[in-house]
């Protein structure tokens, strides 16, 4: 044999083995995907903007939860709910975790829940934290519907395990860049608005379920840390990642496509406010993901690995009783009310000293790591641990399993405004800012459990 023919043939045969381990390293898996349409069937008011004086009117865009079910070959498995919501209550998951480890036999560190973060979306919680006004029949219909989420969201996670079958997993990315940092400093500390030299993640990463062959896409996860909220309108909409899943769904009519907020606590889309600008920037996200699809994939392989854990976020001192009394004459509504909330609580002895904020990390063998932290998020978490967590592909989510506030870094909270603890005087639960700690409690709590 001439030996430049006995190089075709080994280059032949050593592609071949390539191409058949590839393929046996991601016939571990199994995967399934559903979806159900969520959208309110009558007008509802809205979660989000404080400045909204009426319900809904009318429909732009139907809402969604959507599930991605995985299983590995020992059958460890994780279930990833993505909501056009604008949060996740803790009840919520609480009730859930409980509902799916009986029925389904689904690990409380197996359900990830993450809400994209619509503000085009119904209001839903369930704590009783906006029905200070004394509207109890607004009260009792975010109930109704919160129930009616459990139910769908329950059934939801049924259909995408029974749709489990043989799949292959891989890891892309791209990037995408309407989104840009929105605090911007000023003479009179930080204000809400385009701030260019902000930090910020432009990162798209993809997670890609397809046949074991490749040949047929079935589900697209995709995420993306900015606030989706371009609109502040009174019809139901998933905004630019509601607009972002409909164009790659129907780009691929076969596959069901998955959003997952990341790190967007202190980032907005620019421009705003306009459905022209929602649309575009949904396309511009689906074209990101469509690029990603074009680059060199990660195969994942096994195992799956998960773990859930709560940090204990500890509150800022309080500030004087006559500061909070002198708040009770504010012309800021909100203000009022919390600091009437704050003195009732003080009186009664039950001002809380932390909050347990949830944390959950899984690993998909020594390929990807998957981060996912409760309450708004700012981008400073997704672009510390990407540093910290080197090696395999990082992916940080923030708004899962429990949104419940922002979350600041350290740097955020010095620097003050809005997501430092300005935002705290809507909230009935919250008595002030976090304590300097919480960044470092959150990233040690998940070093701790990437490492298992």
């Amino acid at each position: 044999m001439k030996p430049i023919l006995r190089v075709v043939m080994l280059a032949c045969l050593l592609s071949a083995v390539g191409l058949n381990a590839a393929t046996e390293t991601n016939a571990v898996w199994k995967a399934g995907a559903a979806a159900v349409k969520i959208t309110p069937e009558h007008s509802m008011w809205m979660a989000g903007f404080a400045s909204r004086t009426n319900s809904s009117q009318g429909v732009a865009q139907d809402l969604f939860a959507k599930a991605l079910a995985v299983e590995d070959a020992a059958g460890a498995r994780l279930v990833i709910v993505t909501y056009d919501l604008i949060g996740v209550p803790r009840t919520l998951r609480q009730a859930l975790a409980k509902r799916c480890g009986e029925a389904y036999q689904l690990a409380p560190e197996s359900l990830l829940l993450n809400a994209s973060h619509t503000h085009s979306g119904p209001e839903f919680r369930l704590n009783g934290a906006n029905s200070d006004d004394g509207d109890v029949a607004r009260q009792q219909e975010a109930e109704a519907y919160g129930r009616q989420l459990e139910d769908k969201t329950f059934q939801l996670i049924g259909d995408a395990l029974k749709q489990l079958a043989p799949a292959r997993l891989d890891y892309l990315h791209a990037r995408c860049g309407f989104a840009m940092n929105r605090r911007r400093p000023t003479a009179r500390g930080f204000t809400n608005a385009p701030n260019p030299d902000g930090p910020v993640d432009h990162d798209v990463p993809v997670l890609r379920v397809t046949s074991p062959d490749g040949k047929q896409l079935r589900a697209l996860l995709f995420g993306y840390s900015c606030h989706n909220t371009t609109l502040s309108f009174y019809k139901f909409c998933g905004d630019y990642a509601g607009y972002a899943q409909e164009y790659l769904q129907a780009a691929h009519p076969e596959t069901v496509a998955l959003f997952m907020q990341g790190c967007g606590g202190d980032q907005n889309p620019y421009p705003r406010r306009t459905p022209d600008f929602v649309q575009h920037h949904g396309r511009a996200l689906a074209d990101a993901v469509e690029t990603a699809l074009d680059t060199v994939p990660r195969p994942l392989a096994g195992p799956l690995r998960a773990a859930f854990s709560e940090v204990a976020l500890d509150y800022a001192p309080l500030p004087p009783r006559e500061d909070l009394q002198k708040l009770l004459d504010s012309k800021n509504k909100y203000e009022r009310g919390h600091a009437k909330w704050l003195l009732n609580q003080m009186d009664q002895g039950k001002v809380p000293a932390n909050y347990p904020c949830p944390v959950q990390v899984v690993r998909f063998g020594n390929d990807l790591v998957l981060v996912a932290i409760g309450g708004e998020v700012v981008v400073d978490y997704a672009l510390r641990l990407k540093k910290e967590l080197a090696g395999p592909a990082v992916w940080v989510a923030g708004y899962s399993n429990d949104v419940f506030a922002y979350i600041p870094s350290r740097r955020v909270l010095e620097e003050g405004g809005y997501e430092a603890g300005g935002a705290m005087i809507y909230s009935r639960t919250h008595p002030g800012p976090w304590a300097p700690s919480l960044e470092e409690r959150i990233v040690s709590k998940i070093h701790e459990l990437a490492g298992f």
